[in-house]
């Protein structure tokens, strides 16, 4: 095939240093010769070992640090951190919210999806769970009607209801993303739109809820869970505004 001449020619791009002692770094912490916890080597150990000046070694510590990779402490050695999907999700956090904020449109479409998400959770928690787990769903509910006064607990307790419902599924992805699905609604709630009756409401459609996966009636659950969503969706808005899911 004839080559274009117009085509940019093929070029060999030098990469940095830094970013070279990163991927060797990275390697070394796949194949478990730093597993989680272990301190890293010093720098002057990592200068001669890859034959890096302190600068590259520096950066290359510092890019692993803002990824989560290890912890930085002054005064000790860096350490490995233990990765879960958790802490993963959770570095993206900020970026998250900048994103909503930014783009009003994403609001809608994160909505959407916590809808669909949680949906198919219910679902598996109703062929799923537990007597403890519900056991756990009840008493959530129960810490919630005994604080409807104070708005930022009764929240926190609400997350925690549903992300115990992710927890069912055993899969610590799911969980994982149900979290942070809430994180990033909840700047949405502010203070929390605390009007009266609001909490009462809330508390009946967690109970039906519960009750539904308690009876192992999916298509139930899923039913309950919808309308327990459809009710909260617009309770979140760009604003200082105040909501109850």
């Amino acid at each position: 095939m004839k080559k274009d001449p117009n085509a940019a020619p093929d070029r060999i791009v030098r990469r940095k240093l830094s970013d070279q002692m990163f991927d060797r770094l990275r390697d070394l912490m796949a194949s478990g010769e730093l597993p989680p916890g272990a301190p890293m080597p010093s720098e002057r150990d990592l200068m001669a070992r890859f034959g890096v000046g302190r600068p590259a070694v520096r950066e290359a510590l510092q890019h692993m640090h803002t990824m989560g990779l290890i912890t930085i402490s002054h005064g000790e050695r860096s350490r490995v951190n233990e990765l879960s999907a958790d802490s993963v999700l959770s570095r993206v956090d900020d970026v998250a919210k900048m994103l909503l904020s930014s783009e009003p449109d994403q609001l809608d479409h994160l909505k959407q999806a916590r809808r669909m998400f949680e949906c198919g959770l219910v679902r598996e928690a109703a062929q799923r769970a537990t007597p403890a787990d519900v056991a756990d769903l009840r008493d959530l509910i129960g810490r919630q009607r005994a604080v409807t006064q104070d708005a930022q607990t009764f929240v926190s307790l609400d997350m925690a209801f549903h992300t115990r419902i992710a927890a069912i599924s055993g899969n610590p992805i799911l969980t994982a993303t149900s979290q942070s699905m809430l994180r990033w609604l909840f700047q949405y709630h502010g203070i929390l739109l605390h009007w009266s009756g609001n909490e009462e409401i809330t508390l009946t459609e967690h109970q039906q809820i519960t009750d539904r996966i308690a009876a192992a009636d999916p298509d139930g659950a899923v039913r309950m869970m919808q309308a327990h969503l459809d009710r909260s969706t617009d309770l979140y808005f760009h604003s200082n505004g105040q909501g109850g899911s």
